[in-house]
């Protein structure tokens, strides 16, 4: 099913529950250049079917086309412009506070549709890993877990200031799953690995997992367990989710 927010500005399809009670929600982000339909093919290859559930749907939205200064301005489907791709590079908070107003949206979308925030994850690979760690620990901590594949925050990202600044610093944070190859020659693991240990230090909890021999890519090992540690995170509320 493919559908269009409010705002007209993200196109997203979706992967809807096999059950009649929807009572989760996972918002899965794709990488710079890519767009959500992509991503689903791409999960479907690997997998050799979609990722799904009897009650829980999977949001996959596609990033807007903007100029993206890492291809020297060229036009790409990005969830925000960056300098350089680079753990030393300043983020881009003004191009970042666009995309923030998509990720609200789409939310409150599964929250108008009765599906509580505490059920409710957001994840993604790359740079929309990057965006899904934005989103559960600088927008909404209140969110059902975060996961990351191939992703990292900057040295001076927003979300370690967020965090340092928590007016309620004894609630639980979402829980967070990272993996990362050894192997990625675009966004070294080391640079998954420092963003992961910040977050933890600041009060964050999840595991971060090395993929041997892996490049920048997704692996078909990886969403198997994402798919089992999203049902830990949401499980079935009832027998008619079964």
């Amino acid at each position: 099913m493919t559908q269009t927010l409010n705002k007209m500005r993200l196109m997203f399809r979706t992967i809807n529950p096999t059950g009649s009670n929807h009572s989760g929600s996972v918002i899965f982000l794709h990488g710079s250049g890519d767009t959500g339909p992509n991503l689903i093919e791409w999960i479907r290859f690997l997998l050799g079917r979609d990722m799904e559930f009897p009650h829980i749907k999977i949001i996959y939205p596609t990033a807007p086309l903007q100029p993206y200064t890492p291809l020297n301005g060229q036009m790409s489907n990005v969830w925000f412009d960056r300098r350089t791709i680079s753990i030393d590079a300043f983020e881009c908070r003004k191009s970042m506070a666009e995309i923030y107003e998509d990720i609200h949206e789409m939310i409150n979308a599964e929250v108008s549709a009765g599906v509580p925030l505490d059920r409710i994850i957001i994840g993604g690979f790359s740079m929309g890993g990057a965006l899904a760690l934005h989103s559960g620990y600088h927008l909404n901590t209140d969110l059902g877990g975060v996961f990351a594949c191939s992703s990292f925050l900057n040295h001076d990202s927003i979300v370690y200031e967020s965090l340092r600044n928590r007016t309620t610093p004894g609630t639980p944070l979402p829980e967070l799953l990272m993996f990362h190859g050894d192997r990625d020659n675009l966004v070294p693991s080391e640079w998954g690995k420092e963003s992961f240990d910040n977050l933890v230090k600041l009060g964050v909890e999840g595991s971060f997992n090395i993929l041997p021999n892996t490049l920048h890519e997704l692996k078909k090992r990886e969403l198997l367990d994402i798919q089992e540690w999203i049902l830990t995170k949401l499980p079935a509320l009832d027998d008619n989710d079964e």
